[in-house]
């Protein structure tokens, strides 16, 4: 955690009011891309830049400074295979400079991409200012389209819930096409409007319709508001209906007590990812299937090696989201490089892809004129969890 520390102080010495600039020699630079990340500098440090944590490492730091830490090793990466680039950094985070001032230092820098982690908050400033400079605007973290509409620059990587959703209807009406599926929910305007998001794919599906049961539960259910609706002679198939994580650990625990009984296969919702307990006592031997967009193997050994490096330069084991920034980055690098301002017409090549295949597809919201509103990643990944294992379900 030293390394974090330290590398922290260095990214506040280096910082400019304006941009940190990733390259040292600007005149030769081919391309430019703005790289946004909530990195809290001026949290973590007072104006003598100490830290001011002292021996601890807040959570909320994490995620964008690992976010950046896995972007910077994809731009080492392609810069050693000689790509030209100028990189600027913006903390979202920043006291002293609002977002949409960074963005407007950008005005008369011929920007050719703009990545960012970002808030629900921050998705619309971050299309409006892509669709002013004609450069994409790559959103990799939230599954948000922050109701931006008719952008043909801003892209959406974790895809939006009404495409999560279709994917999970999808999945069970392959998986378990005759069998009952039991959707537990509680009551609520998001659990409404995932099973409004069920019906509708049902209802204009070409193939068999999954055979849905909706239950809605008590806020405090027990075991005995789950049993009548599952049959302990047979195996049982769930979908968890809600996207609150504290409902979705509790109707786990309830069915991995019945999954003593006759087995049962919950499948939650894209929340559940962020769920951490799931190799716990309470839910041993109940088979758990969820769906990411972000899919990392093991066994690939491009994640074997980006894993070893960060560890070695942070003595820390790297989350996902050091892998989303390297990934991201070095494949959006790659394809401004290739298609220069054409970017925009080939976000769907499948040139660049990593570790996760993204299927990146146009959206219309009104299917009526057919106007081009985002792009967004339809691919989704499923994965078995179950006694601490991971297994991807093909």
């Amino acid at each position: 955690m030293k390394k974090s520390f330290l590398f922290l102080g260095l990214m506040l010495l280096f910082l400019n009011p304006q941009f940190l600039s990733a390259q040292e020699n600007r005149s030769d630079h081919q391309l430019k891309i703005a790289l946004f990340a909530p990195l809290y500098l001026d949290s973590a440090f007072d104006r003598s830049t100490n830290y001011v944590y002292g021996k601890n490492f807040p959570k909320f730091l994490n995620p964008g400074l690992e976010f950046y830490e896995g972007a910077k090793m994809a731009l080492d990466s392609l810069s050693e295979l000689g790509l030209k680039l100028e990189v600027f950094v913006f903390d979202t985070k920043s006291n002293q400079i609002t977002i949409t001032q960074q963005i407007n230092s950008l005005i008369k820098e011929d920007i050719g991409l703009i990545i960012a982690h970002a808030s629900a908050n921050e998705i619309r400033t971050f299309a409006d200012a892509a669709l002013t400079l004609k450069v994409p605007f790559i959103n990799a973290n939230l599954p948000n389209d922050g109701a931006v509409n008719s952008n043909p620059f801003f892209v959406i990587l974790n895809p939006t819930l009404k495409t999560q959703t279709e994917g999970i209807y999808k999945f069970v009406q392959k998986h378990y096409t005759t069998k009952p599926i039991v959707v537990f929910r509680k009551k609520g305007q998001m659990e409404d409007l995932i099973k409004k998001y069920f019906d509708d794919f049902g209802d204009n599906s070409s193939s068999k319709q999954a055979n849905l049961k909706y239950v809605d539960l008590p806020v405090n259910f027990t075991l005995g508001h789950l049993l009548p609706h599952l049959d302990t002679n047979t195996h049982n198939v769930v979908i968890a209906g809600s996207l609150d994580e504290n409902f979705g650990r509790k109707l786990a625990a309830g069915l991995a007590e019945i999954n003593k009984m006759g087995p049962v296969t919950v499948v939650g919702m894209p929340t559940w990812s962020n769920i951490r307990d799931f190799n716990k006592q309470e839910y041993k031997g109940l088979e758990i299937i969820t769906s990411t967009p972000f899919y990392q193997s093991k066994n690939d050994r491009l994640i074997e090696h980006i894993g070893n490096q960060f560890s070695s330069m942070m003595y820390a084991r790297p989350s996902d989201m050091v892998f989303r920034g390297f990934e991201v980055t070095w494949r959006f690098v790659n394809l401004l490089n290739k298609y220069k301002r054409d970017i925009a017409s080939n976000f769907g090549v499948a040139d660049n892809n990593l570790f996760t295949q993204f299927d990146i597809q146009p959206v219309f919201l009104n299917r009526e004129n057919m106007t081009l509103d985002y792009f967004e990643n339809k691919r989704l990944y499923f994965v078995k969890l179950q006694d601490g294992y991971i297994k991807e379900v093909l």
